[in-house]
């Protein structure tokens, strides 16, 4: 395995796990997250992965196949009335095929967007994570991800859709 920065070859496996994603939301809070919806449609996906300001880390096997992935996004406030200029690399989205997990692919891929945030000069490393995907929740603690703030909430409607 080897973990390498996406390219537009990999779009299909991607999306394969993005579809993986959308069902632990879904279960989870399918007051929030539609059955069966794509994140990204084909053309925002393919200029995602030739934006460096939004990198995507891709393991991928010797065949390509895609195993897992990270999207990240560079974060920096200049210039704001209250939060310093610190750069922050963000996960927005860290998947491993259902498939392949107990591999440590996850924690590999952790640890590469890691390295790749030291080089980049980066503060720290954030993510939100759904506090209805255990495992994730999990994962990240195991990593030695702490909470650095929590989102709240009380639900209004009950029959919401």
């Amino acid at each position: 395995m080897i973990i390498r920065r996406a390219e537009l070859k990999d779009m299909k496996g991607i999306n394969d796990l993005l579809e993986q994603v959308c069902l632990v939301h879904h279960k989870g809070r399918p007051d929030l997250f539609k059955y069966g919806a794509k994140k990204y449609t084909d053309e925002q996906l393919a200029a995602i992965i030739q934006d460096d300001s939004r990198p995507i880390f891709t393991a991928v096997n010797e065949e390509g196949q895609v195993l897992g992935y990270a999207f990240c996004i560079f974060q920096q406030h200049v210039g704001d009335n209250i939060l310093t200029d610190i750069r922050t690399l963000y996960i927005d989205d860290l998947c491993v095929d259902e498939n392949q997990r107990g591999q440590h692919i996850g924690s590999q891929l952790y640890q590469y967007v890691l390295d790749f945030a030291r080089k980049s000069d980066c503060y720290n490393v954030t993510l939100n994570v759904w506090s209805c995907n255990e495992s994730a929740m999990k994962f990240y603690q195991a990593c030695g991800l702490k909470p650095q703030k929590v989102g709240m909430e009380v639900i209004l409607q009950e029959n919401a859709k």
